[in-house]
C-alpha cells in the first residue's frame, strides 16, 4: 500500500476524532464521538439494582447495548424489533461491556448498574472501536455526576479504555480502517488496552491466506501508538 490513504491519511494516523459531551442536555453521561465520517451517540445512565445474579452480592453491574440506525449505512438496515438482535449487534455489544468492564470497580458501584447504550448515527467502518471510545467518556460522566450528588464513597475507574483497528491492506500495515480499507484489507485485527497498556481485548485474524507473527507484533505496535492518541483526546475532552 502507498504511504497516503485515500483518505489523504497516513498509515499510522488516525481519522479526526472527536467528543461532545452532556450532547444530551437530560442525560449526564452522553457523548457524540466522530471518527472521520463514523458518528455514534454512546450514553450511560445508572439506576438502582442489578441483574439477579449478583442480588444480595457486593458488586454492581455494567452492560451495554449496540445498534445501527436504519440510515446509518449506505443502503438501508432494518431495526432491530421484539427483542431480535442481529448477531453482529449481539458479538459487538458483549465486547464493548466487556471492554469497560475491565476498567470499573464494581464493588464501587455495590447495588447500581451502568446502561450503556452506543447507537450509530454514521457507519464509515471501526463502529466497535468508535463505541468504545465515546462510551469511556459517557460512563466518565455518569459517575462524575453520581459523585457530584455524594452517592459515591469511592471513585470506580480504575483506568481509562481505549480501542482502534489495525489491518493489513494492499500489503501495507495501516491503522483506524475506514470502511472501504477495512472491507478489502487482507488482515483486520482489533486492538482494546487500558490507558496504563494493559492488553484487553486483541481479535481478529486473516481474510483471505495467512500473516506472520512478526506481522501481527508490528501491528500492535501501530496500535499501541494509535491508542495513546486516542487516550489523550480522551483527556483533552473531558479537562473541558
Amino acid at each position: 500500500m502507498t504511504s497516503i490513504r485515500l483518505d489523504g491519511r497516513a498509515a499510522h494516523e488516525l481519522r479526526p476524532i472527536h467528543f461532545t459531551r452532556q450532547w444530551l442536555p437530560s442525560v449526564p453521561g452522553s457523548v457524540l464521538v466522530d471518527a472521520g465520517r463514523t458518528r455514534v451517540l454512546c450514553t450511560a445512565i445508572i439506576t438502582e439494582g442489578v441483574p439477579a445474579f449478583l442480588r444480595n452480592s457486593d458488586q454492581g453491574w455494567l452492560t451495554a447495548e449496540y445498534s445501527m440506525l436504519p440510515a446509518s449505512t449506505d443502503t438501508r438496515k432494518h431495526r432491530d424489533r421484539n427483542g431480535r438482535v442481529d448477531g453482529r449487534s449481539v458479538e459487538i455489544q458483549r465486547l464493548i461491556g466487556r471492554a469497560l468492564r475491565a476498567v470499573v470497580d464494581r464493588k464501587a458501584i455495590k447495588g447500581r448498574t451502568i446502561w450503556v447504550d452506543c447507537d450509530v448515527l454514521a457507519a464509515d467502518g471501526g463502529t466497535r472501536t468508535t463505541s468504545i471510545n465515546g462510551a469511556y467518556v459517557a460512563v466518565h460522566d455518569a459517575l462524575m455526576d453520581l459523585k457530584n450528588q455524594g452517592e459515591l464513597k469511592q471513585w470506580p475507574l480504575k483506568d481509562s479504555i481505549q480501542a482502534t483497528s489495525i489491518g493489513i491492506v494492499d500489503d501495507g500495515l495501516c491503522v483506524d480502517l475506514s470502511y472501504y480499507e477495512d472491507s478489502s484489507a487482507d488482515v483486520d485485527l482489533n486492538l482494546i488496552m487500558t490507558g496504563e497498556g494493559q492488553l484487553v481485548e486483541l481479535g481478529g485474524g486473516a481474510e483471505q491466506g495467512t500473516f506472520s507473527v512478526e506481522h501481527m507484533h508490528e501491528m500492535v505496535s501501530m496500535g499501541q501508538s494509535a491508542l495513546q492518541r486516542i487516550k489523550a483526546l480522551q483527556e483533552e475532552a473531558l479537562t473541558k
